[in-house]
C-alpha cells in the first residue's frame, strides 16, 4: 500500500497495491511486530493456501468467502497457493495513526465530498468521533472527492485524523448492479418488473466481507473505539454517553447499531438530496440495518470484525444504539416511489429534530389529511360487481344479499349473449340495481379493473357507509346474531375493515345445471383450514367507506394514505385484528390472520359441471389471459367438507326471491336467461372437446380428487392433477399422508 499526503499530520491518502498469484487475489499483506496476515479476495478456499519455507500458518479465518491468513513470519512470507509457492512482502501496519482516537470507519461508493464533510461534521460535533477511515470504492481513487473533502473538513473541530484509501481492484459482488440502484433496496417495490444495468463489481454491493478484519490489522487495531457506518448513516443523538464511550465501557467491548431506514417523503432538490431531506419511516415493516461500535483492546485479539457485527463478542440486550440510514442518499438518483412504497411511509419524530439540528433546508413533510369523521349508526351497504354471461343466477345472488341488508348493486357487464343485460335494466328500471356497460375496451384495462375504475365516480359508491367488490358466485354468509349485516356489524363493534375469507364450495359431485338456488344446490366445501392452494384463503373486503384508501380493489380497496394508518380497525372474520403488516397489499388470509367464527364469503367457483363448461367458454373477468380448464376445476372444486350454515337464510332469500319474481317481466328475463344458459351446455357438449372436457370433469378421477386437496403440496397445484399417479388417487389416505412433486417448468391455470 503506497503512501502520499498533502498534510501527514491531519489528512492522508493510501493506496492499495494488491496482487495475484495464480487464479488467486491478494488485496493486502499487513505486517505487525510479531505476526503478518495475508488477505486472500472472495472465493478464495482455506485449502487453496499452505505453508511455505520457514512460514508458520497460525490461523485460517474464513469471513464472507474471503480468507484473513495470520503467518508467523513478518517479513518475507511464503506461502503455497494452489500447489503453487510464492513469496509475498508485507508492508508495515499504519495502526499508529488511529492509536487512541474515536475512530469512523465508511466506504465511500460514488458519495460527494459534501456529504462526506457533513457525515463527518455531525458525527464529530454529536458524538466525540476523532478520526475516519474511508474507503473510496472508485476505480484507482478519486483524487477530486479527496482534495474536496480535505478543504471542507478543515474546519471539523474534534477531528483529529482523516485517512482515504484508493482501490486498485473493486470490492463489490461480480452478479450484482450498482448499489444505488433500487433493485438492491430492500423497500423497493416490483424487483421482478426491473430492466437491471449490467453487474459492476466497482459500484455493487460490497463482496469482500473480510474487509473489516483486514482493515483492523491494517489501521484500526490501536483505535479506542471504532463505529462502522456507512457515509449515509446518521447516528441519532446521544443521551449520556456516546457511543465510543458505551464501547469502552461495555463489558464486551462492543456495541450493536442497529439502523433505522428513513426516507425523504420528496427532496427538496431531487439532484442532491440531503441528510435533512429524509423525515419518513415504513409504519409496518420496518426495515433495520446492523452495524458495529467496538472498543479493540476491551473486545480482544479472538474476536472477528465482521461486517454486521463483532463475532466473539456478546453484547448485552441494553449495549445498543440508534442510527439512521438515510436511503435517498444510499439509492440517490432515483425517485422515493422506486425504493420504498410511499403508502407505507409516516413522520418520524426523531428524524425530524434531527434534520433541524443538522441545519440547511428543513425537509418536505407529508400533506396533513383529517381524519375520517365516521357515524357508527350509518350502515348502508353496497356491491360493486363486473358480470359476462351470468344471467341464470342473478336473482338468486340479488334476492340473496338484499334479504340479509345490502341496499345499493353496481353491475358492469361486458360482452353478455345469454340475456344478462337485458335481465339487470330491467332489475334498473326497477329500482333494484344500477346497470353499466364495462368500459374496459375504451380504458384498455382488463374489464374488472375498468370497472372498479369507473365506480369511484358513481354517486352510489361515493354514497355508500360500507362498501364491497365481489362476484355473482360469492355469497356473504353472516354468522354472527341473526344472519344480517346488522348483526355482522354489532359483532365486530368500532371495526372499519372486515375480511371475508374465502370457504371454497365445490361441485358436490353434481353434474347437471338446475334452475334451483346456489347455496341449496351446493354444500360441500374446503375445511377451514385449508393452506393450499394459494387461493383458498383469499378474502374480499367489506369497509367503511370513509376515504382511508385512495382506490377501489378487485380483493380490499388500494392505495393506502399512510397518514391515516392509525385509524384502520381491520378486522378477520372472526373479529381478531388484522397486523399492520397486511394494510397495505394483503388479499389472503394466513394461518394466524384466517377466521370464520362470524363471516366467511362462501365462494361458489365451480358451480354443476355443465355451468363450468359455460364458465370456461366465457373466460375471466380479470385474469383474461389465463385459461379455466381442468387445472382450475381441480384447484376450486372442493368436496372435503359439509358446511350449511348459509342454509338458515334459504326462507328469508326465498322471501325476497318471490317478491322479485311476482314481476312478469323480471321472471320472462330470468327464464330467458336460464333457457340461454341450457341451449349453451348443449352447444358445448355437442362438441367433441367439450364433450372429452365434461367426461374428464365427472369422471371418478376428479371426483375423487376433489376431496383429497388437503393432502398436496403447493406444487401438485401449480402442476395440475395431470401429475399426480392413479395410486396415489385411488388410496385411502390417512390424515397424515402428503403428496408434491417438483416445481413445474410451467404453471397450469
Amino acid at each position: 500500500m503506497a503512501a502520499s499526503s498533502r498534510d501527514p499530520g491531519r489528512f492522508l491518502r493510501r493506496t492499495t497495491c494488491t496482487r495475484r498469484i495464480g487464479a488467486r487475489l491478494v488485496l493486502d499483506a499487513v505486517a505487525a511486530q510479531d505476526d503478518a496476515w495475508i488477505v486472500f479476495a472472495a472465493g478464495t478456499p482455506p485449502e487453496a493456501v499452505g505453508p511455505a519455507g520457514g512460514t508458520a500458518i497460525r490461523e485460517v479465518r474464513s469471513i464472507g468467502g474471503g480468507l484473513v491468513v495470520t503467518v508467523s513470519t513478518p517479513e518475507v512470507v511464503t506461502l503455497t497457493v494452489d500447489g503453487s509457492e510464492a513469496e509475498i512482502a508485507p508492508r508495515r501496519a499504519e495502526t499508529g495513526l488511529f492509536a487512541g482516537l474515536n475512530a469512523l470507519v465508511a466506504l465511500r461508493n460514488g458519495e460527494s465530498a459534501e456529504q462526506a464533510a457533513e457525515w463527518l461534521r455531525h458525527h464529530a460535533g454529536a458524538h466525540g468521533a476523532e478520526g475516519a477511515l474511508i474507503i473510496d470504492r472508485a476505480p484507482g481513487g478519486d483524487a477530486a472527492f479527496a482534495t474536496a473533502l480535505e478543504a471542507l473538513c478543515r474546519d471539523i473541530g474534534g477531528l483529529q485524523r482523516l485517512v482515504v484509501v484508493d482501490l486498485d481492484a473493486p470490492l463489490g459482488r461480480a452478479d450484482l448492479p450498482p448499489e444505488s440502484h433500487p433493485f438492491n433496496a430492500s423497500e423497493s417495490p416490483g424487483k421482478d418488473r426491473m430492466d437491471l444495468p449490467s453487474p459492476d463489481p466497482w459500484t455493487a454491493p460490497l463482496g469482500e466481507l473480510q474487509l473489516y478484519e483486514w482493515l483492523r490489522r491494517a489501521f484500526l487495531d490501536e483505535a479506542r473505539a471504532v463505529a462502522n457506518l456507512d457515509l449515509c448513516d446518521l447516528l441519532a443523538p446521544a443521551e449520556g454517553a456516546n457511543m465510543f464511550d458505551r464501547a469502552a465501557a461495555a463489558p464486551s467491548g462492543a456495541l450493536l447499531l442497529l439502523g433505522r431506514h428513513v426516507f425523504p417523503w420528496r427532496p427538496r432538490d431531487p439532484d442532491a438530496p440531503a441528510f435533512a431531506d429524509h423525515l419518513c419511516v415504513q409504519f409496518d415493516r420496518p426495515r433495520v440495518s446492523r452495524r458495529w461500535c467496538v472498543a479493540p483492546a476491551k473486545a480482544g485479539p479472538e474476536t472477528t470484525w465482521r461486517m454486521v457485527r463483532i463475532a466473539g463478542a456478546a453484547p448485552r440486550h441494553e449495549d445498543v444504539a440508534l442510527f439512521f440510514r438515510c436511503m435517498g442518499l444510499r439509492h440517490r438518483g432515483h425517485p422515493v416511489s422506486r425504493i420504498v412504497p410511499k403508502t407505507s411511509l409516516v413522520e418520524e419524530p426523531r428524524m425530524l429534530a434531527l434534520a433541524e439540528r443538522l441545519g440547511g433546508r428543513p425537509p418536505v413533510r407529508m400533506p396533513e389529511i383529517a381524519p375520517p369523521r365516521v357515524d357508527p349508526a350509518a350502515t348502508r351497504t353496497a356491491i360493486v360487481t363486473t358480470m359476462k354471461n351470468e344471467g341464470p343466477f342473478i336473482i338468486d345472488w340479488l334476492a340473496y344479499h338484499r334479504a340479509i341488508g345490502v341496499a345499493d348493486f353496481l353491475v358492469y357487464t361486458n360482452d353478455c349473449s345469454d340475456g344478462t343485460d337485458a335481465l339487470l335494466d330491467l332489475l334498473q328500471d326497477r329500482g333494484l340495481v344500477q346497470h353499466r356497460d364495462n368500459p374496459y375496451r375504451a380504458s384498455g384495462l382488463k374489464p374488472q379493473h375498468a370497472a372498479l375504475q369507473a365506480a369511484e365516480d358513481e354517486p352510489l359508491i361515493q354514497a355508500a357507509d360500507w362498501l364491497i367488490c365481489m362476484d355473482v358466485d360469492e355469497y356473504i354468509n353472516v354468522k354472527a346474531g341473526d344472519g344480517t349485516l346488522r348483526a355482522l356489524f354489532e359483532a365486530v363493534g368500532a371495526a372499519n375493515m372486515i375480511s371475508l375469507t374465502w370457504r371454497l364450495f365445490g361441485n358436490a359431485d353434481i353434474h347437471g345445471f338446475e334452475d334451483a338456488p346456489v347455496i341449496a344446490q351446493f354444500d360441500r366445501c374446503a375445511p377451514e383450514m385449508t393452506r393450499k392452494p394459494h387461493q383458498a384463503w383469499g378474502f374480499k373486503t367489506l369497509f367503511r367507506n370513509v376515504g382511508l384508501f385512495k382506490k377501489l380493489g378487485v380483493h380490499r380497496p388500494k392505495g393506502l394514505k399512510p397518514q391515516l394508518w392509525d385509524h384502520i380497525a381491520w378486522v378477520n372474520g372472526s373479529g381478531r385484528p388484522l397486523p399492520r403488516t397486511d394494510y397495505r397489499n394483503a388479499w389472503r388470509s394466513t394461518a394466524e390472520t384466517v377466521g370464520y367464527d362470524l363471516v366467511q364469503l362462501n365462494h361458489y367457483a365451480v358451480r354443476s359441471a355443465e355451468s363450468f363448461l359455460v364458465k370456461r367458454d366465457r373466460g375471466r373477468v380479470n385474469h383474461v389471459d389465463r385459461d379455466q380448464g381442468l387445472a382450475y376445476w381441480f384447484r376450486m372444486n372442493h368436496n372435503a367438507e359439509e358446511d350449511r350454515s348459509i342454509r338458515r337464510m334459504i326462507p328469508a332469500m326465498e322471501a325476497e326471491r318471490a317478491r322479485l319474481m311476482a314481476d312478469p317481466d323480471i321472471a320472462a328475463a330470468h327464464a330467458a336467461c336460464v333457457a340461454a344458459h341450457r341451449a349453451k351446455i348443449a352447444e358445448l357438449k355437442a362438441r367433441p372437446d367439450y364433450a372429452a372436457f365434461y367426461g374428464e370433469l365427472t369422471g371418478w378421477r376428479m371426483e375423487r380428487l376433489s376431496r383429497m386437496l388437503g393432502h398436496f403440496g403447493a406444487n401438485v397445484f401449480l402442476a395440475g392433477p395431470e401429475c399426480i399417479p392413479d395410486a396415489v388417487v385411488r388410496a385411502e389416505p390417512d390424515e397424515g399422508f402428503f403428496f408434491t412433486v417438483d416445481p413445474p417448468r410451467e404453471t397450469r391455470h
